[in-house]
């Protein structure tokens, strides 16, 4: 009965009872900071202007909405949070959230091809993307690629996530926040740079008050990069254009309008990759700049984000917020895969698949909440709840067989990307999906004693896709489920007033297309995530230290069921196992040291095994170490800072068989150590100059997937001018 009823009723009742909360009265000392037995302690309260890590030159933050939905101190976040700061970015001379990511604890970038990257965290992909804490569902290339200069920081919270992005793997959740217009005069800054492989870069980022007040501002962020590679004939265009509008309707409410435009322009860029193996069994050694593609190859991208949110606090410091999204992507590419294994004296062996991508992925998300503190047996609490409802509509079409002869490779040796543009036949569908996902969610900080709290949250989702019959898709179909309960809960204790201690459980679910004996589609996969840490505020909250010890189990995995078929085919029926174990620890350090030092410090060692305990996610390593480190001098040296940093991995453990030998070796890359630096100049308040070199030494490493890999980014500088007004 009590299914039934939330089935029917919870999704209608919400916005009601969000009404009801309303008229709660807090506790008077609820943003007071003082210690009494009936206030809620450290409670960041929120205010309709969003904070900002910009011109604060912190690699830390405050607090943060990520996780769940509560604006937190990170010392009260049941789950390890790692964020790269604007700051951060700056340092380290980040183009990209690629970069960004590549600098965060626990995160393994892996580059599939020279067109897109293959993320992991603790042995799971991860594929959760958040604007601004919206959720949305990345296309072919994923947002990974997008430039960074229109995001104040990249957020990363680890495990599973399902209270507030919904499905997906129980890895980790990115959430990127944008820039926000919040000058009340005339500022801006420009930037220019110049780098290794003619890399060339331009930013203008312009904020001002539009009226005397300065209650109605905006800002425009424009920047542009062009950069040819280590590899050969390959160059790549990118343009980013931003503007956002933030007026203060009052004292109490906001509203912000903004759009984005990002196109990125790959020519020449390879699809694939290397081969490990020459038919005799050697393994290969291939000059870093090898490629496999052609002068025709194209992989083009257009990202395009609207979107509005209205703010506004009430006289009882309850905040509503109302968010509407619209982000479309458009992918073309020409590409051609080469591959197969390769005579060592002649080079023969290799064979050409050319191959045409058609993609207009969009999505629409609306999204209200309510946050808000409430007193309950004497004490006071916080409570967060809302409603979303978001469509995808997303596919791809496909050139079908070329029209032209497809000629041989020949000597791979030789290969200097001449080889003939195919022409295509009218495209095909490959396919095409609408996925369309409801939910409830609610969070509530329960202030049990003084140093004693509890966050319970739970999310209920109605999740369906309809797929369209395609190249890729054999059949049309419907995949439908109701009533996902998601829970969220944790568990914080202050051992004193730096040092807090936590336990949490968190839980998300991924949908299945395989049918079981009854021809009936499997239940999604369950991602359960269960973790112990402790986290410390050190120097006044300008130090953020943690460390933390998981245990992940994803189930109920899709398995052939042997002997059985799907009623009236001959199709393979499956069963859900057990699937994916993966445990380990992390430990963290970020913001200063001291009112002159910086840092960032990062390690994280884990193991994933399947039911069989076979090694999963074998492109990534095990372990990992993260840091990066800055000094501003001061007296005679005044405006000199100095920075480097080490990222050490371990070796990846990817097996292959010997085409030779028939017999299973490793191959996975050995563990290898990159190092940087920066160092910077300040002449002034407004004009600087900085220069960051990448891989110090020069190493040598690859990057593997789909039996190929790709080399890494050899040693590389980039020099960056700025001015600021």
């Amino acid at each position: 009965m009590v299914e039934t009823f939330m089935k029917k009723h919870t999704l209608a009742i919400l916005p009601a009872a969000i009404a009801g909360l309303m008229t709660v009265t807090p506790n008077s000392g609820f943003a007071q900071t003082t210690s009494s037995p009936t206030q809620l302690k450290k409670v960041v309260v929120e205010t309709t202007r969003e904070e900002s890590s910009e011109n604060t030159g912190d690699y830390t933050v405050e607090s943060t909405t990520v996780g769940t939905g509560l604006n937190l101190e990170l010392r009260d976040i049941p789950q390890s949070v790692t964020v790269v700061t604007r700051e951060i970015m700056d340092d380290q001379g980040m183009d990209s959230v690629t970069d960004a990511l590549r600098s965060a604890n626990g995160i393994s970038v892996k580059a599939t091809d020279r067109g897109r990257n293959g993320l992991n965290a603790r042995g799971f992909e991860v594929n959760n993307y958040l604007f601004d804490g919206v959720p949305t569902v990345s296309g072919n290339v994923g947002i990974e690629t997008a430039n960074t200069a229109i995001y104040d920081r990249v957020e990363i919270v680890r495990g599973a996530t399902g209270l507030l992005s919904g499905s997906g793997d129980p890895s980790a959740a990115v959430n990127l926040v944008r820039k926000r217009a919040n000058a009340a005069s005339l500022t801006g800054k420009v930037s220019l740079s110049l780098g290794s492989w003619d890399h060339r870069g331009g930013m203008v980022d312009v904020g001002t008050p539009l009226n005397s007040d300065a209650s109605v501002r905006t800002r425009v962020v424009v920047a542009k990069n062009t950069q040819d590679a280590f590899i050969d004939l390959e160059n790549t265009d990118n343009t980013v254009f931003y503007g956002i509008v933030d007026a203060d309707i009052g004292d109490q409410t906001q509203f912000s309008i903004g759009a984005s435009d990002e196109r990125t322009k790959r020519n020449g860029i390879y699809w694939g990759g290397l081969s490990f193996y020459f038919t005799d069994g050697t393994r290969t050694d291939w000059d870093t700049s090898k490629t496999t593609a052609t002068h025709w190859n194209q992989w083009d991208t257009e990202e395009k984000t609207f979107f509005a949110t209205l703010n506004h606090q009430f006289d009882n410091q309850w905040i509503i917020k109302a968010n509407a999204t619209h982000y479309k992507q458009h992918e073309y590419s020409n590409l051609l895969w080469v591959t197969g294994i390769p005579d060592k004296a002649t080079g023969e062996g290799m064979e050409a698949y050319p191959y045409l991508y058609i993609a207009d992925p969009k999505q629409t998300q609306f999204d209200l909440q309510a946050t808000g503190p409430f007193s309950f047996l004497g004490r006071d609490h916080e409570l967060t709840a809302g409603i979303m409802h978001s469509e995808y509509e997303g596919g791809w079409e496909t050139g079908g067989e070329p029209v032209s002869e497809i000629p041989g490779v020949g000597n791979f040796y030789a290969w200097d990307g001449r080889y003939p543009a195919p022409v295509w036949d009218a495209p095909d569908l490959g396919s095409f999906e609408t996925r369309t996902q409801t939910a409830a969610y609610t969070a509530a900080r329960l202030q049990f004693t003084d140093r004693f709290t509890v966050i319970a949250g739970a999310r209920l989702t109605d999740w369906e896709v309809e797929a369209e019959e395609g190249v890729w898709t054999s059949a049309a179909y419907t995949i439908s489920h109701d009533n996902l309960i998601t829970p969220y809960l944790g568990a914080i204790y202050d051992v004193n007033e730096q040092v807090s201690a936590y336990a949490s459980y968190s839980d998300i679910f991924k949908p299945q297309t395989s049918l079981d004996r009854h021809g009936e589609y499997l239940d999604p996969l369950s991602g359960e995530s269960y973790e112990l840490g402790l986290k410390s505020e050190l120097f006044d909250g300008a130090l953020n230290a943690s460390a933390a010890v998981f245990q992940i189990q994803q189930d109920n995995l899709a398995t052939p069921d042997e002997g059985y078929f799907v009623p009236g085919t001959t199709n393979q029926a499956f069963y859900g196992a057990e699937g994916t174990e993966s445990k380990g620890y992390e430990f963290e350090l970020a913001g200063q040291l001291s009112a002159n030092w910086d840092i960032s410090l990062g390690w994280t060692k884990f193991s994933a095994k399947d039911a069989n305990n076979n090694d999963v996610a074998i492109e990534h390593p095990r372990k990992l170490l993260k840091l990066f480190s800055k000094y501003r001098f001061q007296g005679n040296w005044d405006g000199l800072s100095l920075g480097g940093g080490v990222n050490w991995q371990s070796e990846e453990p990817r097996k292959a068989t010997n085409p030779a030998t028939d017999r299973e070796e490793k191959i996975g890359q050995p563990s290898y150590t990159l190092a940087n630096l920066m160092m910077e100049y300040a002449f002034n308040q407004q004009l600087s100059l900085q220069l960051n070199v990448n891989n110090l030494f020069d190493e040598k490493y690859y990057e593997s997937s789909w039996g190929t890999f790709t080399y890494g980014e050899p040693r590389n500088t980039k020099l960056t001018l700025d001015y600021r007004f």
